[in-house]
């Protein structure tokens, strides 16, 4: 596995995570018919909250981010890009898993969506999440705490 280290993000990441999440989510949007080049990007812009969001660099340089939103009955697992190149490498299977075993300890379901049919499913299916709600473009997910360590 590739050695990755975590940072906490910062307003100043906001655009290289709005164009990784561009290039990641595009060939899922395209085959759902929902891509947009500016909605892609202005989405995640509007939602990015960088106290609950961390970075992930490769070597020093930009490689993914991760976001664990608190609400009111779980928290959302949201903003999980990392980039093409690395994807296979066992880094968001591990950044994945460091997060969740907070959760576990800390006793917090685990709420995320993923769009229909991307191979992302299959990482969090792999972690513990299972079906909560589906329609024609996303899939909720849920995963319940595990034992505590």
């Amino acid at each position: 596995m590739v050695d990755w280290e975590l940072r906490p993000a910062s307003a100043a990441d906001v655009e290289a995570v709005a164009e990784l999440r561009a290039v990641v989510l595009r060939p899922d949007l395209e085959r759902l018919g929902r891509y947009d080049e500016q909605r892609v990007r202005q989405r995640l812009r509007d939602g990015f909250a960088p106290m609950h969001t961390w970075v992930i660099e490769v070597g020093g340089a930009f490689a993914g981010c991760v976001a664990l939103r608190p609400a009111e009955d779980a928290h959302w697992l949201e903003h999980f890009y990392v980039a093409p190149h690395l994807q296979g490498t066992g880094i968001g299977s591990a950044v994945l898993r460091g997060l969740l075993e907070r959760c576990d300890h800390d006793g917090t379901l685990v709420r995320l969506n993923v769009l229909q049919g991307s191979p992302a499913r299959r990482l969090y299916e792999r972690h513990g999440f299972t079906l909560e709600t589906a329609d024609p473009v996303d899939v909720f997910m849920v995963r319940r705490p595990g034992p505590r360590s």
